[in-house]
């Protein structure tokens, strides 16, 4: 079976980077674009390699996510280090618990609104007072 380089580039950072350190226990690991590309012995292939570095099938396919891509500002570069955490760190926040506290948040301000007559209510009194001509009350 043949396999594509971005195949090739996931299976080299899996066994190189993430198996190692998942058995050492570690909550996360460090990859660095040119470090791949060097041990790969790949030629011209940067891009590639910070493409499937940074992909869905690859966080996916390793139960990681993203905490910081750092390095040139195209992203593109031997320079580019991405740092991962395993997706099993209940530590950190995920993207559903992130859309629970949305949804609690969204409900507070619309019980914080309704007791105020409603948002359109609310928004018309903050008009009348910021538009009102001042009295000279605060003198």
């Amino acid at each position: 079976m043949e396999t594509n380089s971005a195949d090739a580039i996931r299976m080299y950072a899996q066994k190189e980077y993430v198996e190692p350190a998942r058995r050492k226990g570690e909550k996360r690991v460090l990859i660095i674009a040119g470090d791949v590309h060097r041990g790969m012995r790949l030629r011209n292939r940067v891009p590639n390699v910070c493409s499937v570095l940074g992909s869905r099938t690859f966080l996916e396919k390793n139960g990681l996510v993203i905490e910081e891509v750092s390095g040139p500002p195209s992203g593109m570069g031997t320079r580019v280090a991405y740092t991962y955490r395993f997706a099993e760190d209940k530590g950190a926040t995920d993207q559903s618990s992130a859309g629970l506290d949305f949804g609690k948040l969204r409900g507070l301000l619309r019980e914080a609104l309704q007791s105020l007559g409603g948002g359109e209510s609310f928004l018309r009194q903050e008009r009348e007072r910021f538009y009102q001509p001042d009295r000279g009350d605060n003198k």
